[in-house]
């Protein structure tokens, strides 16, 4: 499931880089809403296929989830289930893509969520521990040379790691804590829309610090 939901983020992700705003035009769609309104106009903006592809793949990844949990889940609970996991994944993977302003942001955040889970979950959700721990990996091949600059995430990296962080969350066995990721990454995504995340860290003495730890100076 994980592996179909990464390749989704990580395709969808490439389409919108190697575009880089020639499909959208003079008037690119911004934001969710942006692109959820063009895609009601009639107008597929590559972020509205951005939002479809990753949104399939992670239905996918979050049925597949659903169905190889050994509590069985059946119609409509199974239906709840496959869509909490699925929220939790697409969000994710979302939430990373809007970090990716700075060298080294968005690495710096899957590692820091997904951190937890691989260092504490071993036994409880070896799964979740094991994808998580995939994450911790992405993280530590990359992090250096996107804090010198020598390397770009893009949407394409940023896309995957947040997509396989999500579904480190979405696979875990408990149903408070999916339910709990899928509302946060939601929550976030939402708030994205009014706020620049990029301001909030700059306000925040300690977001700051951590978001300059490593980055070269200007």
């Amino acid at each position: 499931g994980a592996a179909v939901a990464t390749t989704a983020a990580g395709a969808a992700g490439l389409v919108d880089d190697l575009d880089q705003g020639a499909h959208d035009g003079e008037a690119p769609a911004k934001g969710l809403k942006g692109h959820l309104g063009a895609l009601a106009r009639g107008r597929v903006t590559t972020g509205a296929l951005k939002i479809l592809v990753i949104g399939a793949g992670s239905a996918v990844a979050g049925a597949v989830m659903t169905a190889a949990d050994p509590r069985p889940h059946r119609g409509l609970g199974g239906l709840v289930d496959a869509g909490v996991r699925t929220v939790a994944i697409a969000s994710w993977a979302n939430v990373h893509n809007l970090l990716d302003l700075r060298p080294g942001r968005a690495l710096k955040a899957a590692g820091l969520l997904a951190a937890p889970m691989a260092l504490t979950q071993a036994r409880r959700a070896p799964a979740s521990a094991a994808l998580a721990g995939g994450t911790l990996a992405c993280c530590a091949a990359g992090l250096r040379e996107d804090l010198a600059e020598q390397t770009m995430l893009g949407d394409t990296g940023a896309n995957t790691v947040g997509a396989l962080a999500g579904a480190s969350l979405a696979s875990h066995p408990s149903p408070v804590l999916r339910l709990t990721s899928a509302c946060a990454g939601t929550a976030l995504v939402l708030a994205s829309e009014k706020i620049s995340f990029s301001g909030v860290i700059a306000r925040t003495p300690a977001l700051a610090a951590l978001d300059a730890l490593g980055r070269r100076e200007d």
